[in-house]
């Protein structure tokens, strides 16, 4: 069965980078049929708060990726302590005593030779009473995972046939000195024995991907088709971490874009299909496919999220939204044509308090000076209230039979006059939901 996870660390709030993880690895699971999982990787204690690991599932939640179930890597430890033993009795983890400033310096002068900065292997020469006076001196050390020297080899997703000599990188820490077990070995016991099928992360683990996939193998385990999607850019192509504290969900959420908006967005950007809005979930799963994104860094405007969430509004039907007109205070009566009439013109939902504002209380009206006549005469030719469909059409007849005008100088006056807008419904429809104006 097709198995995904998607892996948030609960440090901080989900934002637009993460969700494409997110977004993919569901996508992938629910296209086959298969299960979804929301894996908190809560190793850190000191930076993973409970506050953050709610929001992310509140995130998920209100765009609608549902998952099968959660796992939590800090009630894992005990699994990740016995497979350091098991790396540990097969020589391939071994404990290492250097400080970032050696470390630094090390690599340092191994740049000024010309060569790759990869770890020595110092820590892998120590003899057992060598490591004994280091740990009497600087206590525990951290543990490396001892690479095989051969290249990685792997089909990727969407990069396509990937080849790393393991040699040109250094072997990875898998524990820190204070016993903290880091992303990978928790990451890979996780991936074996909750049966991950397939992987989507961004480009920038590639070497990690190379490093975990020699794991998996060295504990037994089977290696999970891997796939690396591109990094998101700003606009102009500059870095988008930057930015990210001001992409979060939450704060897209609260200029009220709309979740199928971000989706659709999210779901082909990058891709060589193009950006389409769906309204169902289950059109984005349809027309999911991984094969066709490319490995150039994409471009993401958050204004571009806009459009398509005005697009989605207009096409929500009364039903969708009666509840939030009966809070803005619409009646009954008349919050389905209401509804009907300025749907389309909305560019977030919150929009309905200023359209229904303006039908409740009427607006002052926008007269341009070369209008003032015009306006004045077709002032005394309205029609009385209430005013119907037909409405607008019986004034505007009126109107242009007394003055002449016709088109664009006879229509734009008179609604701006009426409404206070140069924009807006179908004055045939807005007009029957004036219940008061200031003409």
């Amino acid at each position: 069965m097709t198995t995904t996870r998607f892996a948030p660390s609960p440090t901080g709030y989900i934002h637009i980078g993460n969700l494409r993880t997110a977004l993919f690895n569901y996508l992938i699971a629910r296209k086959a049929g298969g299960q979804f999982i929301l894996r908190l990787d809560d190793t850190d204690p000191e930076r993973s708060k409970q506050e953050y690991a709610d929001a992310i599932m509140e995130d998920l939640e209100w765009l609608g990726l549902t998952w099968d179930r959660v796992e939590k890597q800090s009630d894992r430890l005990d699994r990740y302590q016995a497979a350091a033993d098991e790396l540990r009795a097969s020589g391939r983890l071994y404990e290492c005593f250097e400080t970032p400033v050696e470390l630094d310096l090390k690599r340092k002068k191994q740049l000024n030779m010309g060569k790759p900065p990869v770890y020595d292997r110092s820590g892998l020469h120590l003899s057992d009473a060598e490591r004994e006076a280091l740990r009497q001196e600087r206590g525990a050390g951290h543990w490396r995972f001892k690479l095989d020297h051969e290249r990685i080899e792997w089909t990727d997703g969407i990069l396509g046939d990937l080849s790393i000599d393991a040699a040109s990188v250094s072997d990875p820490v898998l524990i820190r000195g204070d016993g903290q077990f880091l992303y990978t070995p928790a990451s890979v016991c996780d991936d074996i024995d909750f049966g991950i099928t397939n992987v989507v992360r961004g480009s920038d683990h590639v070497t990690n991907t190379a490093t975990q996939i020699q794991i998996i193998k060295a504990l037994g385990g089977n290696v999970p088709e891997f796939a690396h999607h591109s990094l998101l850019t700003g606009p102009q192509g500059e870095a988008l971490s930057k930015r990210l504290g001001t992409l979060s969900l939450r704060d897209l959420r609260a200029q009220g874009l709309e979740p199928m908006a971000i989706l659709s967005h999210m779901a082909r950007l990058g891709s060589s299909d193009p950006i389409e809005l769906r309204t169902t979930m289950d059109e984005l799963i349809d027309g999911f496919d991984l094969s066709k994104f490319g490995s150039a860094p994409t471009k993401f405007d958050l204004e571009d999220l806009r459009p398509l969430t005005a697009k989605y509004i207009g096409t929500l039907p009364y039903e969708a939204v009666a509840d939030l007109l009966a809070e803005t205070g619409v009646p009954a009566d008349i919050a389905p044509a209401f509804w009907e009439a300025v749907r389309g013109n909305l560019e977030t939902r919150a929009d309905v308090a200023d359209w229904w504002a303006l039908c409740r209380d009427g607006a002052d009206p926008m007269i341009a000076p070369e209008d003032v006549g015009f306006v004045a005469t077709a002032k005394e030719l309205l029609p009385a209230q209430p005013w119907t469909t037909d409405s607008w059409k019986e004034w505007t007849t009126a109107v242009k039979q007394a003055t002449g005008r016709k088109g664009r100088g006879l229509f734009m006056p008179l609604r701006k006059a009426l409404s206070g807008r140069d924009y807006g419904p179908d004055m045939s429809h807005l007009m029957p939901l004036l219940q008061n104006h200031r003409l």
